[in-house]
Protein backbone atom coordinates (compact mmCIF):
# COMPACT_ATOMS: atom_id res chain seq x y z
CA UNK A 1 0.00 0.00 0.00
CA UNK A 2 1.62 3.62 -1.15
CA UNK A 3 1.87 5.35 2.45
CA UNK A 4 2.33 9.27 2.78
CA UNK A 5 4.75 9.68 4.53
CA UNK A 6 5.06 11.49 7.40
CA UNK A 7 6.68 15.24 7.52
CA UNK A 8 8.73 16.23 10.16
CA UNK A 9 11.02 18.80 10.25
CA UNK A 10 14.40 16.88 10.68
CA UNK A 11 15.84 17.40 7.15
CA UNK A 12 14.77 21.11 7.42
CA UNK A 13 16.54 21.66 11.32
CA UNK A 14 19.80 19.63 10.33
CA UNK A 15 21.00 21.86 7.31
CA UNK A 16 24.74 22.56 7.72
CA UNK A 17 25.10 25.07 4.78
CA UNK A 18 25.51 28.70 5.71
CA UNK A 19 22.20 30.85 5.09
CA UNK A 20 23.27 32.77 2.29
CA UNK A 21 20.76 34.84 0.22
CA UNK A 22 19.98 33.55 -2.54
CA UNK A 23 18.49 36.11 -5.15
CA UNK A 24 15.16 36.15 -6.64
CA UNK A 25 14.85 39.54 -9.47
CA UNK A 26 16.92 41.55 -6.88
CA UNK A 27 15.45 40.06 -3.48
CA UNK A 28 18.19 38.79 -1.52
CA UNK A 29 15.47 37.54 1.68
CA UNK A 30 12.34 38.14 2.51
CA UNK A 31 9.64 36.36 4.65
CA UNK A 32 7.86 33.82 2.59
CA UNK A 33 5.24 32.01 4.63
CA UNK A 34 3.38 33.85 8.08
CA UNK A 35 1.87 30.49 10.14
CA UNK A 36 0.39 31.40 13.06
CA UNK A 37 3.41 33.51 15.08
CA UNK A 38 5.98 31.78 12.88
CA UNK A 39 7.88 33.22 10.36
CA UNK A 40 9.97 31.22 6.81
CA UNK A 41 12.38 32.60 5.33
CA UNK A 42 13.42 32.73 1.88
CA UNK A 43 16.64 31.98 3.17
CA UNK A 44 15.85 29.16 5.02
CA UNK A 45 14.22 28.20 1.76
CA UNK A 46 17.73 28.14 0.28
CA UNK A 47 19.70 27.16 2.64
CA UNK A 48 17.46 23.79 2.82
CA UNK A 49 17.76 23.79 -1.36
CA UNK A 50 21.86 23.99 -1.03
CA UNK A 51 21.76 20.61 1.42
CA UNK A 52 19.48 19.07 -1.60
CA UNK A 53 22.13 19.75 -4.15
CA UNK A 54 25.29 18.51 -1.82
CA UNK A 55 23.32 15.56 -1.18
CA UNK A 56 23.20 15.62 -5.64
CA UNK A 57 19.55 16.51 -5.84
CA UNK A 58 18.08 18.50 -8.15
CA UNK A 59 16.21 21.71 -7.06
CA UNK A 60 13.69 23.65 -9.02
CA UNK A 61 10.77 25.44 -8.15
CA UNK A 62 8.56 21.84 -7.44
CA UNK A 63 11.62 21.56 -5.02
CA UNK A 64 11.48 24.48 -3.36
CA UNK A 65 7.56 24.35 -3.11
CA UNK A 66 8.08 20.61 -0.88
CA UNK A 67 10.89 22.42 1.07
CA UNK A 68 8.25 25.12 1.85
CA UNK A 69 5.04 22.63 2.93
CA UNK A 70 7.86 20.95 5.37
CA UNK A 71 8.64 24.12 6.97
CA UNK A 72 4.80 24.91 7.39
CA UNK A 73 3.90 21.48 8.96
CA UNK A 74 6.94 21.50 11.21
CA UNK A 75 5.76 25.37 12.50
CA UNK A 76 2.04 23.77 12.99
CA UNK A 77 3.64 20.65 15.12
CA UNK A 78 6.10 23.31 16.91
CA UNK A 79 3.16 25.40 17.90
CA UNK A 80 1.27 22.85 19.33
CA UNK A 81 4.39 21.63 21.33
CA UNK A 82 5.13 24.93 22.81
CA UNK A 83 0.88 24.88 23.36
CA UNK A 84 1.47 21.58 25.38
CA UNK A 85 4.59 22.49 27.66
CA UNK A 86 6.88 19.80 25.92
CA UNK A 87 9.69 19.40 27.51
CA UNK A 88 13.15 19.36 25.26
CA UNK A 89 15.23 15.92 25.92
CA UNK A 90 18.17 17.66 26.72
CA UNK A 91 20.56 14.62 26.32
CA UNK A 92 19.27 13.52 22.78
CA UNK A 93 20.07 16.85 22.22
CA UNK A 94 23.63 17.18 23.06
CA UNK A 95 24.27 13.99 21.56
CA UNK A 96 22.67 14.93 17.77
CA UNK A 97 25.33 18.16 18.18
CA UNK A 98 28.40 16.20 19.06
CA UNK A 99 27.45 14.40 16.55
CA UNK A 100 26.47 17.25 13.83
CA UNK A 101 29.93 19.35 15.27
CA UNK A 102 31.86 16.39 14.40
CA UNK A 103 30.72 14.98 10.90
CA UNK A 104 31.27 19.28 10.07
CA UNK A 105 34.31 19.48 11.45
CA UNK A 106 35.66 15.91 10.04
CA UNK A 107 33.81 16.85 6.61
CA UNK A 108 35.38 20.43 6.18
CA UNK A 109 38.87 19.85 7.34
CA UNK A 110 38.78 21.17 11.16
CA UNK A 111 37.92 23.72 13.43
CA UNK A 112 39.68 26.48 11.88
CA UNK A 113 38.00 25.50 8.43
CA UNK A 114 34.60 24.58 10.00
CA UNK A 115 34.69 28.77 11.47
CA UNK A 116 36.30 30.03 8.23
CA UNK A 117 33.73 28.39 5.72
CA UNK A 118 30.80 29.42 7.63
CA UNK A 119 32.38 32.99 8.77
CA UNK A 120 31.11 32.37 12.40
CA UNK A 121 33.04 31.13 15.42
CA UNK A 122 32.41 27.50 16.71
CA UNK A 123 30.33 28.96 19.85
CA UNK A 124 28.11 30.83 17.99
CA UNK A 125 27.31 27.77 15.51
CA UNK A 126 26.68 25.52 18.73
CA UNK A 127 24.07 27.89 19.90
CA UNK A 128 22.08 27.99 16.22
CA UNK A 129 22.54 24.16 15.90
CA UNK A 130 21.41 23.50 19.45
CA UNK A 131 18.35 25.56 19.08
CA UNK A 132 17.28 23.89 16.24
CA UNK A 133 17.89 20.60 17.41
CA UNK A 134 16.07 21.78 20.35
CA UNK A 135 13.16 22.95 18.06
CA UNK A 136 13.83 19.06 16.02
CA UNK A 137 12.95 17.57 19.17
CA UNK A 138 10.34 18.87 20.46
CA UNK A 139 8.74 18.63 16.69
CA UNK A 140 9.00 14.59 16.81
CA UNK A 141 7.84 14.66 20.21
CA UNK A 142 4.86 16.16 19.03
CA UNK A 143 4.50 13.87 16.27
CA UNK A 144 4.97 10.78 18.79
CA UNK A 145 2.42 12.19 20.92
CA UNK A 146 -0.03 12.50 18.10
CA UNK A 147 0.44 9.26 16.52
CA UNK A 148 0.03 7.43 19.50
CA UNK A 149 -3.05 8.82 20.62
CA UNK A 150 -5.27 6.63 18.78
CA UNK A 151 -6.94 3.75 19.79
CA UNK A 152 -5.13 0.13 20.56
CA UNK A 153 -5.10 -2.29 17.62
CA UNK A 154 -6.92 -5.55 18.55
CA UNK A 155 -6.72 -9.11 16.35
CA UNK A 156 -10.29 -8.43 15.22
CA UNK A 157 -9.08 -5.12 13.57
CA UNK A 158 -6.20 -6.67 11.80
CA UNK A 159 -8.44 -9.38 10.65
CA UNK A 160 -11.23 -6.39 9.13
CA UNK A 161 -7.80 -4.67 7.83
CA UNK A 162 -6.96 -7.86 5.69
CA UNK A 163 -10.64 -8.79 4.77
CA UNK A 164 -11.41 -5.37 3.40
CA UNK A 165 -7.62 -4.77 1.73
CA UNK A 166 -7.27 -5.97 -1.73
CA UNK A 167 -4.54 -8.52 -1.85
CA UNK A 168 -2.67 -6.33 -4.28
CA UNK A 169 -2.54 -3.39 -1.46
CA UNK A 170 -1.26 -6.02 1.18
CA UNK A 171 2.31 -6.19 2.22
CA UNK A 172 4.50 -8.23 0.93
CA UNK A 173 6.82 -10.53 2.80
CA UNK A 174 10.40 -11.48 1.42
CA UNK A 175 11.61 -15.26 1.59
CA UNK A 176 12.46 -15.98 5.17
CA UNK A 177 15.29 -18.51 5.94
CA UNK A 178 16.11 -19.93 9.62
CA UNK A 179 19.70 -21.27 9.51
CA UNK A 180 22.15 -23.10 11.50
CA UNK A 181 26.16 -22.81 10.97
CA UNK A 182 29.05 -24.24 12.11
CA UNK A 183 32.00 -22.04 11.54
CA UNK A 184 36.15 -22.63 12.21
CA UNK A 185 38.27 -20.04 11.78
CA UNK A 186 41.73 -20.13 10.17
CA UNK A 187 45.01 -20.18 11.85
CA UNK A 188 44.99 -16.72 13.18
CA UNK A 189 48.39 -17.01 15.03
CA UNK A 190 50.70 -16.75 11.77
CA UNK A 191 48.78 -14.70 9.95
CA UNK A 192 48.28 -12.13 12.35
CA UNK A 193 52.61 -11.87 13.06
CA UNK A 194 52.99 -12.08 9.44
CA UNK A 195 50.64 -8.48 9.53
CA UNK A 196 52.72 -7.41 12.49
CA UNK A 197 55.84 -7.63 10.87
CA UNK A 198 55.26 -6.08 7.54
CA UNK A 199 53.75 -3.23 9.83
CA UNK A 200 56.90 -2.96 11.32
CA UNK A 201 59.18 -3.21 8.41
CA UNK A 202 56.87 -0.22 6.83
CA UNK A 203 57.16 1.68 10.17
CA UNK A 204 61.09 1.36 10.02
CA UNK A 205 61.32 2.85 6.61
CA UNK A 206 58.87 5.81 7.12
CA UNK A 207 61.08 6.64 10.34
CA UNK A 208 64.01 6.22 8.01
CA UNK A 209 62.69 9.03 5.58
CA UNK A 210 59.91 7.61 3.27
CA UNK A 211 56.55 9.15 3.10
CA UNK A 212 53.84 7.86 5.41
CA UNK A 213 51.57 8.69 2.62
CA UNK A 214 53.20 6.75 -0.87
CA UNK A 215 53.41 3.57 1.60
CA UNK A 216 49.63 4.17 2.65
CA UNK A 217 48.98 4.27 -1.25
CA UNK A 218 50.72 1.09 -1.61
CA UNK A 219 49.92 -1.10 1.61
CA UNK A 220 46.79 0.18 3.23
CA UNK A 221 43.98 -2.06 2.76
CA UNK A 222 41.25 0.84 4.47
CA UNK A 223 39.52 1.68 0.61
CA UNK A 224 38.04 4.52 2.84
CA UNK A 225 41.62 6.37 2.95
CA UNK A 226 44.22 4.82 0.70
CA UNK A 227 43.40 7.46 -2.28
CA UNK A 228 44.23 10.12 0.13
CA UNK A 229 47.23 8.41 1.43
CA UNK A 230 45.64 7.30 4.51
CA UNK A 231 45.12 10.25 5.62
CA UNK A 232 41.23 10.04 7.75
CA UNK A 233 40.16 13.92 7.96
CA UNK A 234 40.12 15.73 11.24
CA UNK A 235 37.45 13.75 13.25
CA UNK A 236 36.32 13.38 17.14
CA UNK A 237 38.18 10.39 18.88
CA UNK A 238 34.93 8.74 19.74
CA UNK A 239 34.25 8.22 16.17
CA UNK A 240 37.42 5.43 16.20
CA UNK A 241 37.82 2.03 18.01
CA UNK A 242 38.89 2.96 21.29
CA UNK A 243 42.53 1.40 20.81
CA UNK A 244 43.03 3.63 17.64
CA UNK A 245 41.57 7.12 18.92
CA UNK A 246 44.14 5.98 22.60
CA UNK A 247 47.06 5.50 20.48
CA UNK A 248 46.47 8.65 18.12
CA UNK A 249 45.67 10.85 20.93
CA UNK A 250 49.09 9.98 22.35
CA UNK A 251 51.51 10.40 19.79
CA UNK A 252 53.14 14.07 18.68
CA UNK A 253 52.42 15.64 15.46
CA UNK A 254 53.96 13.70 12.74
CA UNK A 255 55.31 10.72 14.88
CA UNK A 256 54.71 7.23 14.09
CA UNK A 257 52.72 4.82 16.03
CA UNK A 258 53.54 1.53 16.54
CA UNK A 259 51.46 -1.56 16.01
CA UNK A 260 47.81 -0.91 17.28
CA UNK A 261 45.38 -3.64 16.79
CA UNK A 262 41.35 -3.20 16.65
CA UNK A 263 38.81 -5.37 15.30
CA UNK A 264 39.44 -3.87 11.80
CA UNK A 265 43.16 -5.21 11.86
CA UNK A 266 46.80 -4.15 12.52
CA UNK A 267 46.96 -0.08 11.71
CA UNK A 268 50.29 1.94 11.97
CA UNK A 269 49.15 5.63 12.73
CA UNK A 270 50.97 9.07 12.14
CA UNK A 271 49.31 12.35 13.56
CA UNK A 272 49.38 15.31 11.64
CA UNK A 273 46.92 17.42 13.85
CA UNK A 274 45.01 17.31 16.98
CA UNK A 275 42.14 19.81 18.23
CA UNK A 276 41.19 19.22 22.05
CA UNK A 277 39.62 16.12 21.77
CA UNK A 278 39.63 15.77 18.06
CA UNK A 279 42.58 14.98 15.65
CA UNK A 280 43.41 14.11 12.06
CA UNK A 281 45.98 11.15 11.10
CA UNK A 282 47.09 8.89 8.46
CA UNK A 283 46.84 5.59 8.88
CA UNK A 284 48.01 1.72 7.01
CA UNK A 285 45.41 -0.21 7.37
CA UNK A 286 46.32 -4.51 6.76
CA UNK A 287 44.17 -7.41 7.57
CA UNK A 288 45.64 -10.86 8.39
CA UNK A 289 45.90 -13.09 4.79
CA UNK A 290 45.31 -16.99 5.07
CA UNK A 291 46.59 -19.21 2.74
CA UNK A 292 45.22 -22.14 0.67
CA UNK A 293 46.69 -24.15 3.42
CA UNK A 294 44.16 -22.44 6.35
CA UNK A 295 41.22 -23.08 3.57
CA UNK A 296 42.37 -26.37 3.28
CA UNK A 297 42.60 -27.42 6.84
CA UNK A 298 39.05 -25.80 7.68
CA UNK A 299 37.35 -27.51 4.83
CA UNK A 300 38.48 -31.09 5.68
CA UNK A 301 37.51 -30.53 9.04
CA UNK A 302 34.38 -29.36 8.10
CA UNK A 303 34.16 -32.00 5.91
CA UNK A 304 34.41 -34.43 8.27
CA UNK A 305 31.78 -33.09 10.59
CA UNK A 306 29.31 -32.45 7.82
CA UNK A 307 29.46 -36.00 7.20
CA UNK A 308 28.64 -36.46 11.24
CA UNK A 309 25.56 -34.66 10.93
CA UNK A 310 24.44 -36.86 7.34
CA UNK A 311 24.95 -40.14 8.41
CA UNK A 312 22.74 -39.28 11.39
CA UNK A 313 25.52 -39.93 13.85
CA UNK A 314 25.29 -36.48 15.54
CA UNK A 315 22.52 -33.31 15.35
CA UNK A 316 23.55 -30.38 13.20
CA UNK A 317 22.83 -28.61 16.57
CA UNK A 318 24.63 -31.06 18.79
CA UNK A 319 27.77 -30.69 16.31
CA UNK A 320 27.83 -26.67 16.59
CA UNK A 321 27.92 -26.58 20.12
CA UNK A 322 30.76 -29.25 19.79
CA UNK A 323 32.43 -28.00 17.19
CA UNK A 324 31.98 -24.44 15.96
CA UNK A 325 34.08 -21.21 16.64
CA UNK A 326 31.92 -18.96 16.08
CA UNK A 327 31.05 -17.70 19.53
CA UNK A 328 27.45 -16.15 18.80
CA UNK A 329 25.54 -18.99 17.50
CA UNK A 330 27.71 -21.68 18.96
CA UNK A 331 25.44 -21.97 22.08
CA UNK A 332 22.66 -22.41 20.65
CA UNK A 333 23.07 -24.90 18.42
CA UNK A 334 24.43 -23.29 15.26
CA UNK A 335 20.61 -21.09 14.91
CA UNK A 336 21.65 -17.74 13.35
CA UNK A 337 19.92 -14.86 15.29
CA UNK A 338 19.85 -10.97 13.96
CA UNK A 339 21.54 -9.08 16.75
CA UNK A 340 19.19 -6.21 16.08
CA UNK A 341 15.90 -7.73 16.74
CA UNK A 342 16.78 -11.21 17.68
CA UNK A 343 14.71 -13.07 14.82
CA UNK A 344 15.82 -16.26 13.56
CA UNK A 345 14.48 -15.34 10.32
CA UNK A 346 16.60 -13.68 7.81
CA UNK A 347 15.89 -12.23 4.74
CA UNK A 348 17.81 -12.15 1.75
CA UNK A 349 19.15 -8.49 2.16
CA UNK A 350 20.40 -9.39 5.88
CA UNK A 351 22.69 -12.29 4.40
CA UNK A 352 26.46 -12.32 3.88
CA UNK A 353 26.32 -12.41 0.04
CA UNK A 354 28.44 -15.46 -0.01
CA UNK A 355 25.86 -17.21 2.59
CA UNK A 356 23.35 -16.64 0.05
CA UNK A 357 24.85 -17.36 -2.75
CA UNK A 358 25.23 -21.04 -0.83
CA UNK A 359 21.42 -20.94 0.19
CA UNK A 360 19.81 -20.07 -3.00
CA UNK A 361 20.29 -23.53 -3.96
CA UNK A 362 19.38 -25.30 -1.20
CA UNK A 363 16.19 -27.11 0.12
CA UNK A 364 14.97 -27.85 3.70
CA UNK A 365 17.09 -30.14 5.51
CA UNK A 366 19.87 -29.67 3.01
CA UNK A 367 23.85 -29.74 4.86
CA UNK A 368 25.85 -26.94 2.67
CA UNK A 369 29.38 -28.21 1.31
CA UNK A 370 32.44 -26.36 3.71
CA UNK A 371 32.59 -22.41 1.89
CA UNK A 372 34.33 -19.33 3.31
CA UNK A 373 32.45 -16.48 4.66
CA UNK A 374 32.37 -13.21 7.00
CA UNK A 375 31.39 -12.99 10.33
CA UNK A 376 30.06 -9.93 11.76
CA UNK A 377 33.45 -8.96 13.80
CA UNK A 378 34.78 -5.22 13.34
CA UNK A 379 33.20 -3.46 10.32
CA UNK A 380 33.92 -5.59 7.44
CA UNK A 381 33.79 -8.85 9.37
CA UNK A 382 36.38 -11.54 9.29
CA UNK A 383 37.70 -14.65 7.35
CA UNK A 384 35.56 -17.71 8.70
CA UNK A 385 34.86 -21.04 7.09
CA UNK A 386 31.37 -22.68 7.62
CA UNK A 387 28.88 -25.34 7.02
CA UNK A 388 25.10 -24.27 7.10
CA UNK A 389 21.81 -26.05 7.61
CA UNK A 390 18.97 -24.57 6.19
CA UNK A 391 15.90 -25.72 8.47
CA UNK A 392 13.08 -24.00 7.32
CA UNK A 393 12.54 -21.72 4.31
CA UNK A 394 9.00 -19.38 3.91
CA UNK A 395 8.31 -18.32 0.55
CA UNK A 396 7.72 -14.85 -0.30
CA UNK A 397 3.89 -13.99 -0.30
CA UNK A 398 0.90 -11.67 0.58
CA UNK A 399 0.73 -11.34 4.16
CA UNK A 400 -2.16 -13.30 5.33
CA UNK A 401 -3.65 -12.92 9.08
CA UNK A 402 -2.61 -16.23 10.05
CA UNK A 403 1.30 -16.24 9.11
CA UNK A 404 2.51 -12.62 9.32
CA UNK A 405 0.12 -11.56 12.05
CA UNK A 406 2.93 -9.02 13.35
CA UNK A 407 3.72 -7.34 9.98
CA UNK A 408 -0.14 -6.35 9.53
CA UNK A 409 0.26 -5.44 12.82
CA UNK A 410 2.72 -2.84 12.25
CA UNK A 411 1.08 -1.67 9.20
CA UNK A 412 -2.32 -1.38 10.89
CA UNK A 413 -0.67 1.07 13.64
CA UNK A 414 1.53 2.55 10.63
CA UNK A 415 -1.70 3.75 8.62
CA UNK A 416 -3.47 4.37 12.02
CA UNK A 417 -0.87 6.56 12.87
CA UNK A 418 -0.60 8.63 8.82
CA UNK A 419 -4.07 9.40 9.26
CA UNK A 420 -4.00 10.57 12.94
CA UNK A 421 -0.80 13.16 11.94
CA UNK A 422 -2.91 13.98 8.62
CA UNK A 423 -6.04 14.72 10.53
CA UNK A 424 -4.01 16.83 13.12
CA UNK A 425 -2.28 19.07 10.27
CA UNK A 426 -5.63 19.40 8.61
CA UNK A 427 -7.33 20.84 11.97
CA UNK A 428 -4.87 22.77 12.60
CA UNK A 429 -4.51 24.32 9.42
CA UNK A 430 -7.93 25.11 9.70
CA UNK A 431 -7.87 27.15 12.66
CA UNK A 432 -4.23 28.76 12.28
CA UNK A 433 -3.66 32.23 10.59
CA UNK A 434 -1.39 31.31 7.49
CA UNK A 435 0.15 33.62 4.55
CA UNK A 436 2.13 32.49 2.02
CA UNK A 437 3.92 35.25 -0.66
CA UNK A 438 2.80 35.39 -3.91
CA UNK A 439 5.67 33.91 -5.04
CA UNK A 440 4.76 30.35 -3.70
CA UNK A 441 1.10 30.83 -4.14
CA UNK A 442 1.46 28.59 -7.72
CA UNK A 443 3.16 25.69 -5.84
CA UNK A 444 0.99 21.94 -6.37
CA UNK A 445 0.93 21.48 -2.86
CA UNK A 446 0.50 17.93 -1.50
CA UNK A 447 -1.74 19.06 1.39
CA UNK A 448 -4.85 21.93 0.64
CA UNK A 449 -5.63 24.11 2.88
CA UNK A 450 -2.39 26.21 2.88
CA UNK A 451 -3.49 29.03 -0.02
CA UNK A 452 -6.49 30.78 1.88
Amino acid sequence: MKMKKILTAALLLLAVLPLRGQKYDGVIDKSVALIGNDIVMLSEIEAEAQMERARGLAVDKTARCEILENFLVSKLFLTQARLDSLVVNDAQVSAMLEQRMNEVVMTLGGEQKTEEYFGKPLYKLRQEWQSALSDQSLIQEMQRNVAQDIPKVTPSDVKKYVEETPAEDLPMVSTKYRIRQIGLYPDKEAAELAVKEQLVGLRERIVNGERFSTLARLYSQDPGSVAKGGELGMASKSIFWPAFSDAAMSLKVGQVSQVVETPDGFHIIQLIEREGDKFNARHILIKPQYTSEDRSRAFQRLDSIRNLVVEGKMSFADAARSFSEERHSATSGGLMADEYSGSSYFEKDQLKPADYNVLRNMQEGDVSEPFESLDNEGRNGNTIYKILYLERVIPAHVATFQEDYNTLLEEVNQKNSLAAIDKFIEEKQKTTYIVIDPMFQGCDFQRKGWIK
